[in-house]
């Protein structure tokens, strides 16, 4: 269970972290969309994992940019040491979070299963027109 404070500075660092990655970095390998999904801080609040979302054109360009990002994590930590309040800058450390696209595909499938259903459903309709016409 985390504490208040540790759920204070979650929200902090999150909201530092995904203003330094939209505003801070030019990188040219940062493309698509990047989201701050979660951030995890540890009881001494000396170690945070930042999980990310990132959705690029591609699985190479998505992996592209979570390479740049944590690349970048120097850089975002001396952002979010001045963006923080207090003396306690915890070390940073990016972790991709892959549920967005677990559910996006999921989501796919049952799409994909519902049109199956209603084409075959369709095809009994009209086997059953055709035998009541005979």
């Amino acid at each position: 269970m985390e504490t208040r404070r540790q759920l204070k500075m979650a929200r902090a660092i999150r909201d530092s972290v995904s203003r330094a990655i939209s505003t801070k970095l030019s990188d040219p390998r940062i493309t698509g969309l990047v989201s701050v999904t979660g951030v995890t801080i540890s009881p001494d609040a000396k170690n945070a994992t930042v999980s990310l979302s990132v959705f690029g054109a591609d699985e190479t360009a998505s992996k592209l940019t979570f390479t740049a990002i944590r690349h970048a994590a120097g850089h975002i930590q001396a952002i979010l040491g001045k963006d923080l309040p207090g003396r306690v800058c915890p070390h940073l450390s990016f972790e991709l979070d892959t549920t967005m696209k677990k559910t996006l595909e999921t989501l796919r499938l049952i799409d994909e299963a519902e049109q199956e259903y209603q084409a075959s459903d369709e095809e009994e309709t009209e086997s059953d027109e055709d035998d009541t016409e005979a």
